[in-house]
């Protein structure tokens, strides 16, 4: 009995800490861009971004089933990854959306956005 005591004690406590923030998003007048969205879908709700950034990284294939990653294979395959940063004007904060392989896999808020020349 005193070790399901503990065991509840632990996972009550779990309960207590501090989770992370859920995930962000990027409302385009009505609509709203949220994780898993791509690509052709941000920039056709909210046009193009003020600044793109590109890179490539190194990974296994995913494929996604049922919301779950399945790695197709051991060897790791280039996949391109884009930042993409809205200046949504200086009464705003301005938003980075960070794309792979064509799909929105996280949104992040910035400071105050700023007037373009």
């Amino acid at each position: 009995m005193p070790a399901l005591r503990m065991l509840l004690a632990l996972l009550g406590g779990g309960l207590l800490l501090p989770t992370a923030a859920g995930a962000d998003s990027l409302r385009c007048g009505t609509r709203l861009i949220t994780d898993g969205d791509s690509a052709a879908k941000v920039r056709a709700l909210c046009g193009e971004p003020s600044e793109v950034t590109a890179t490539s990284i190194l990974r296994r294939p995913v494929v996604w089933r049922y919301g779950r990653p399945w790695y197709a294979s051991d060897e790791l395959v280039p996949v391109t990854v884009e930042y993409w940063t809205y200046n949504l004007g200086t009464q705003k904060l301005m938003r980075r959306l960070r794309i792979e392989d064509g799909l929105v896999v996280e949104i992040e808020t910035l400071g105050h956005g700023y007037h373009e020349p």
